[in-house]
């Protein structure tokens, strides 16, 4: 998501954004339903209904923050129906959007848009960016656990995990797990992963993915062959970032992710605690 969507889903979701007399912020669902990219209202109730669920978990009054409401819309041939609709408060949006699929980059935004109180486009692309990459580390150690796996099925044993791994390591930054530590001043005790940037998180799980695909699809039974694979497979995607001009053991390390983590689940507490709400 580039700088120019981030900015137009900004002015987007707060131009759809009203008030009540009290001076309540809200959201009509049928305009969220779309910002979503929901297309059929069906299936935006049944988020709605999951939504209220959550509300009423987290210790808030569902009708405080889900007002059934009505309102008329202009048909094609210029006459006016009566529908349905529901108010939506900051928090109520918050739960629904997440709800939905982070990968969908309406959801993405939503997610990061309701549970920040700001409205500066520079800060929810920051948290954006933040979420993207740690969804990226956790998409990785899930990748690199299923090749542990592979590795037990079809070795007998996973105990060359991590001899594999550091091998890929090597092809893919040209020095091995241990300088690149020393390089990015990782802890001993801690994944080079957990310091990486988002685009080598990518890197390392794509290739990876490919190690697990021609393994399984060649049956390979012993460590060398799997080991060469992975070496293969890290070795051209390092060629791939190299031809784009990405040198990747001449990145920065990028924060902990741990901490990012923790940021990002504080802010989701915030976004639950003592929310606005229509009907206090």
């Amino acid at each position: 998501m580039n700088n120019d969507m981030i900015h137009a889903m900004t002015e987007s979701f707060e131009g759809h954004a009203q008030e009540t007399e009290n001076g309540v912020e809200y959201w009509l669902a049928r305009d969220l339903q779309h910002l979503l990219g929901y297309s059929e209202w069906r299936n935006f109730l049944s988020a709605i209904t999951k939504a209220k669920t959550a509300c009423e978990v987290s210790g808030h009054e569902i009708a405080n923050h889900f007002v059934d409401v009505n309102k008329m819309v202009e048909l094609g041939s210029g006459s006016q129906r009566e529908v349905s609709d529901v108010m939506l408060t900051r928090l109520a949006c918050y739960l629904i959007a997440q709800n939905g699929d982070p990968r969908k980059q309406e959801i993405a935004f939503a997610q990061t848009y309701f549970a920040l109180q700001t409205r500066k486009a520079e800060i929810i692309e920051q948290r954006l960016l933040e979420a993207e990459r740690v969804t990226a580390r956790k998409k990785l150690s899930s990748t690199e656990k299923e090749l542990s796996d592979v590795i037990f099925e079809q070795t007998g044993g996973n105990q060359n995990f991590a001899l594999i791994r550091s091998k890929g390591d090597t092809a893919l930054f040209g020095k091995n797990t241990k300088a690149m530590k020393a390089q990015w001043q990782v802890p001993d005790s801690r994944p080079l992963a957990d310091f990486a940037p988002t685009i080598i998180l990518k890197a390392k799980d794509f290739a990876t993915e490919i190690t697990i695909h021609n393994a399984r699809e060649q049956a390979m039974d012993q460590e060398p062959a799997i080991s060469q694979e992975h070496v293969t497979n890290n070795e051209a995607v390092r060629q791939t970032l190299l031809s784009r001009g990405i040198r990747p053991e001449s990145l920065p390390p990028a924060e902990d992710v741990k901490k990012v983590e923790r940021r990002l689940a504080s802010a989701e507490k915030k976004a639950l605690k003592n929310p606005d709400g229509l009907e206090e």
